[in-house]
């Protein structure tokens, strides 16, 4: 009934048409499945990615038709993750550092039935403002314990009902949301990714910063350490491999007996040091 049709909502062609035109304009063409992200989410990327990045959300039928007729290197092998709800990014910045950004851009959001908790959920004791009836129940089977004062429920004491990990039902999805808690801690990373004619599938582009960091700081520091105990000099070592040179110096000076300005204390306390220590054998000495 609708193959012949000739005539689509303004809203899908200007879509449509953003996606025959953006994968030209930038350099790196970004896919999230809407089926994971909460449109809470995207106004505040929006603002902070605003100037860097374009963003088109839109459905797989349209995405596809769209990408089908493109002579962009690589841009249909993206046809096959055009799942339901999609969201376009398109950037200049690699693909590797937008999803860095996107996992930084975290936020905080009130809980669905199911959810996992982000974090233990601590409700604190105070006056929720919530007349009395059925959520008396309600916060009972939660765990919460209640009391009623000046006609209101107040919180009795604070209490954790569900601890980070824990999954939270629909009933007490419902309490925090009347309370304004929010336990569940949402962000959004890229599904594939195009840059260039090469594809990136969802796992190449998550990059663990810190371990990386850390990667970094001890090849660093054992590249130093080899350099010096090899004496190979560079601008990072020089005054590493001169004072162990120094050091290395003195040793052998004083073990040696070899004087010099340096050493010449440290060879002559060595020397008292060795004559006493013969004088005292020496006058212990009984002959046989």
């Amino acid at each position: 009934m609708h193959e012949n049709r000739t005539e689509y909502p303004k809203r899908k062609t200007q879509m449509y048409q953003q996606l025959l035109e953006l994968p030209k304009k930038y350099k790196v063409v970004s896919i999230i499945q809407m089926r994971k992200v909460r449109s809470t989410q995207i106004l505040p990327l929006r603002k902070t990615l605003k100037g860097q990045v374009e963003f088109v959300c839109v459905k797989d039928k349209v995405a596809a038709k769209a990408l089908e007729t493109l002579d962009v290197p690589g841009i249909k092998d993206l046809i096959d993750d055009l799942k339901g709800q999609i969201m376009f990014i398109f950037t200049d910045m690699s693909p590797f550092k937008l999803n860095v950004l996107l996992a930084k851009n975290k936020i905080m959001m009130a809980a669905r039935g199911g959810d996992i908790a982000s974090v233990d959920i601590v409700v604190p004791a105070k006056n929720t403002g919530i007349a009395p009836g059925p959520m008396l129940t309600e916060f009972k089977e939660a765990g919460i314990p209640t009391k009623i004062d000046q006609g209101t429920i107040w919180i009795a004491k604070d209490s954790t009902p569900v601890e980070k990990g824990g999954v939270i039902n629909e009933k007490l999805a419902s309490i925090l949301g009347k309370l304004d808690i929010k336990p569940v801690e949402a962000g959004i990373s890229l599904y594939s990714a195009l840059e260039d004619g090469l594809k990136y599938a969802e796992a190449e582009m998550i990059i663990d910063v810190e371990k990386i960091r850390d990667s970094f700081a001890q090849a660093h520091q054992e590249a130093v350490s080899l350099s010096i105990e090899a004496a190979y000099v560079t601008a990072d070592n020089i005054s590493q491999i001169l004072a162990k040179a120094s050091q290395y110096a003195r040793s052998l000076s004083v073990e040696s007996g070899f004087m010099t300005d340096e050493t010449k204390e440290q060879i002559l306390q060595k020397a008292d040091a060795q004559a006493r220590a013969v004088a005292g054998q020496a006058k212990d000495y009984t002959p046989a």
